[in-house]
């Protein structure tokens, strides 16, 4: 699965996985009168790689967890959703709106292979400072480059560079910043 390889999601090791996950993503979501530190807790045990000052507003919603690595200070706003068959890397200081949609998996072409529940991820990546509007979608293998601002509702299929801002469907550049 992380190695890009085809793979069949309903694996045994793959399910017990995906029940650690949604009891974490349950107990995140569902701990309103939690205390920061309480939240973090879960957080820490949730994701990979947790920095420094991240704030995940729930609801937050991913695959397995483990897969993600969020840099210091950064902000992910209401509804985030990381399919996180492979690894997601999101630097320091980046802000995700609400709704953000995080997809590595991709799923067979040929309708009898993709009957039969063959998929394969792809890597995300998101530099620092990458500022992602409401209900923006990455979809598998993009990276987005460093202080790039990805405009609401936007779906971005292709990598994008440092430094500009990108929007519509599919995201395409429409100035340096």
């Amino acid at each position: 699965m992380l190695a890009g390889d085809w793979y069949i999601p309903d694996d045994d090791e793959l399910l017990a996985e995906t029940e650690r996950r949604a009891a974490l993503c349950e107990r995140y979501n569902s701990a309103g009168a939690a205390s920061p530190a309480e939240r973090r807790r879960i957080l820490r045990e949730l994701i990979g790689d947790l920095g420094e000052n991240v704030n995940i507003r729930p609801p937050f919603h991913c695959d397995y967890g483990t897969y993600v690595s969020i840099g210091a200070h950064t902000f992910i706003n209401f509804g985030a959703v990381f399919l996180d068959a492979a690894p997601i890397t999101i630097g320091s200081h980046a802000q995700i709106g609400p709704n953000v949609q995080l997809l590595t998996p991709t799923h067979e072409l040929d309708p009898e292979r993709r009957r039969a529940g063959w998929e394969k991820a792809v890597p995300i990546t998101l530099g620092d400072n990458v500022w992602l509007g409401g209900g923006v979608i990455v979809c598998p293998g993009v990276t987005i480059g460093a202080d790039t601002v990805v405009g609401a509702g936007s779906v971005v299929t292709k990598d994008l560079p440092p430094g500009v801002l990108a929007v519509g469907n599919p995201a395409r550049v429409v100035r340096e910043l």
